[in-house]
């Protein structure tokens, strides 16, 4: 199969521009990613989700920089085609600008990311700022923001009273202003998503944020059925994962305590004139040690 070209930025701008909508989905790991790749689908984002999917953790909050730089490097291994977004972890930008540059840094350097995304609003507009400046593109995460759970009691939709959509809209052309090449919106009534996707110039992608945006996120888990952590209600499940899962493993499970697996047919072979030898051998080793023991 002929390796399609490198989806960049470009492509999503666009995308933007002409359609068709882009295509995204959280992943972790090298051979789900191979798989996302051959499937067609634009960019993969290494989200910090992967503490709740793949480490069983409560909320992202636990996942460290280290754990994504290395899950990421993974994934563009398994898919160097893709439109690679880094999620940067709790803590990993927030403390400072210099802290953001440096961990923003290392998913571009390491694991060879096409951009970061960071969970903001105008409060961190000086770190967007500093990370665009040196020269690290940003996809600013608006809206719900599962880092900020804590703070707002949960995990609410944002931007249904006129209020805070007019502050969404505005933090939105900020962070354009400031240098972002995407957005992301995630839970947010799908016309103000729709208001926020036309009135910006960059990609916008959505999640639990209606049809109007310039592409859709989910998380791998989530559509194929076997998810953990917070699913968002609007998350379609495109392949009941989890039941062909368990049952796949119940069937080992029974084959191995039966012993039907693995059959004399899944064994290597030793030839005859070996297995002879190899007796001989043994044999004569039984006699050494019985004859040193008298």
């Amino acid at each position: 199969m002929s390796r399609r070209s490198r989806v960049t930025i470009r492509t999503l701008q666009g995308r933007k521009l002409e359609g068709p909508p882009i295509s995204m989905l959280t992943c972790y790991d090298y051979s789900s990613a191979k798989l996302m790749e051959e499937a067609g689908i634009d960019s993969l984002l290494v989200g910090d989700t992967y503490g709740e999917v793949c480490l069983g953790h409560s909320s992202t909050l636990p996942v460290t920089l280290d754990h994504l730089v290395t899950v990421a490097a993974g994934v563009r291994r398994g898919a160097p085609s893709v439109f690679l977004v880094g999620d940067m972890p709790y803590l990993s930008y927030q403390v400072s600008a210099e802290t953001a540059i440096r961990s923003g840094g290392r998913f571009m350097a390491e694991a060879g990311c096409d951009c970061v995304k960071l969970e903001v609003d105008r409060r961190l507009l000086p770190i967007v700022d500093a990370m665009v400046t040196a020269s690290l593109p940003v996809m600013a995460h608006l809206g719900l923001r599962p880092q900020w759970v804590n703070s707002i009691g949960g995990y609410l939709a944002q931007g249904k009273k006129a209020d805070d959509a007019c502050r969404l809209v505005e933090d939105a052309r900020m962070m354009v202003d400031a240098g972002v090449v995407a957005i992301l919106l995630e839970a947010v009534p799908s016309r103000v998503a729709a208001l926020i996707t036309k009135s910006v110039p960059v990609p916008v992608i959505g999640i639990s944020s209606g049809p109007e945006c310039d592409g859709q996120v989910l998380v791998m888990h989530d559509m194929l059925g076997y998810t953990a952590g917070h699913p968002p209600p609007s998350a379609k499940v495109y392949a009941n994962m989890h039941d062909k899962l368990v049952e796949a493993f119940r069937a080992y499970a029974g084959e191995v305590s039966e012993k039907v697996f693995p059959g004399d047919d899944r064994g290597i072979v030793i030839e005859d004139a070996e297995w002879s030898r190899l007796e001989e051998l043994l044999d004569a080793d039984a006699r050494r040690r019985a004859s040193g023991s008298c």
